[in-house]
């Protein structure tokens, strides 16, 4: 029955309800019902749910996806041509198709490896900068009064990369085959022999000092902006000798250029074997080897260390990677976080009792 509308005066008719029946039996909804609901809308992607769970729990939403899914930034704080640029771009040969994403190498050298680690210590954890560092990472928290990281509270250690040992070499015009020979030369002419390093705190310094101190001789240290152009003054005759790593000195060796009179480690090196160690060699307990060790940024999701400490060893452990670190005389030594983090210890105690029993201070 239709009615008045009060207001209007247009009649207007009574909808309908439809009886339990109807409905039962699929009657058609009133058109004004359907409008009501509105189009279907599609179910929100994937991503976008990572996202907003990662937003609810505080997580950075890339590391709730696949990680990495963009380049990664390795920091080297030496030039091109020393231990740290060796390795690193020697376990580049595989890391980034492990990883699927570039690992792109930035050379930030200066101040004994500072200026890059500070640099990688300021960087964001999100797991896309990294660093690689050897031994003055500690041994430069002993030898700075002021420095602008600390290797402990700064860093999250992912896993060594290899180590090697250094080794005594002298141009072959000096006429010394043997420790002993070096010895006699340096004092004979106290304060006229002069010993090169990639710069100071690094393996090749510290070796050098605990020599001296060993042996009771003045040699003068010149220290370098890595082991690139320390090579070249060495091979030119401009420095007399020099505690550097067969990973940079090997090619120049086997050229005849360089002579090696003694090795730094507790046992002989494998491609060298009848070049004896600075212990036999009337030194025993000397030993100091040079390490090489990736790092993250503090706080580094976790996920991120984990790919990345697992892809450096498959790296490292591949044909093309180890066959090149073996030719070069380098001990591929990968490792869990953990162990990384309890070898820092151990290596800055023995760094830093050294180092007050040489009395070396750096400004």
């Amino acid at each position: 029955m239709a009615t008045v509308n009060g207001s209007s005066g247009a009649l207007t008719t009574p909808r309908r309800a439809h009886s339990r029946s109807e409905l039962r039996a699929g009657a058609r909804r009133p058109r004004h019902a359907r409008a009501l609901t509105g189009p279907r809308l599609p179910a929100p992607p994937v991503t976008m749910l990572l996202c907003a769970a990662c937003a609810c729990t505080g997580l950075p939403a890339v590391h709730a996806q696949s990680y990495p899914n963009k380049p990664i930034r390795l920091i080297v704080p030496f030039p091109p041509g020393g231990g740290n640029d060796i390795v690193a771009r020697t376990m580049n040969i595989r890391l980034p198709a492990l990883l699927g994403q570039p690992v792109v190498i930035d050379n930030r050298p200066g101040a004994g490896g500072n200026l890059g680690a500070e640099l990688a210590a300021r960087a964001p954890a999100d797991g896309y900068t990294l660093l690689i560092a050897n031994n003055s990472l500690t041994a430069n928290l002993s030898l700075y009064r002021k420095l602008p990281y600390d290797p402990f509270k700064d860093f999250a250690p992912v896993t060594m990369g290899a180590t090697s040992p250094n080794m005594i070499l002298t141009h072959p015009s000096l006429p010394v085959k043997t420790v002993k020979d070096l010895i006699a030369l340096a004092r004979a002419r106290p304060g006229q022999i002069t010993f090169g390093s990639p710069g100071a705190g690094t393996p090749s310094h510290l070796a050098g000092e605990m020599f001296m101190s060993r042996a009771k001789v003045n040699l003068i240290h010149v220290a370098y902006k890595g082991a690139g152009p320390l090579v070249i003054d060495q091979m030119a005759g401009h420095v007399t000798l020099s505690f550097t790593a067969p990973i940079v000195s090997k090619p120049y060796i086997d050229a005849g250029k360089m002579r090696p009179i003694a090795v730094t480690s507790e046992t002989r090196w494998a491609l060298a074997p009848d070049i004896p160690t600075v212990a036999e060699s009337g030194f025993p307990g000397f030993h100091l080897v040079a390490w090489f060790a990736y790092f993250a940024p503090m706080s580094t999701p976790r996920e991120a260390i984990d790919r990345l400490a697992a892809e450096i060893g498959r790296a490292a452990h591949t044909p093309e990677v180890k066959d090149r670190f073996t030719a070069l005389g380098i001990d591929v030594a990968p490792s869990t976080p953990e162990e990384l983090a309890a070898f820092l210890k151990r290596d800055y105690q023995a760094i830093d009792q050294l180092i007050r029993e040489l009395r070396i201070v750096l400004e």
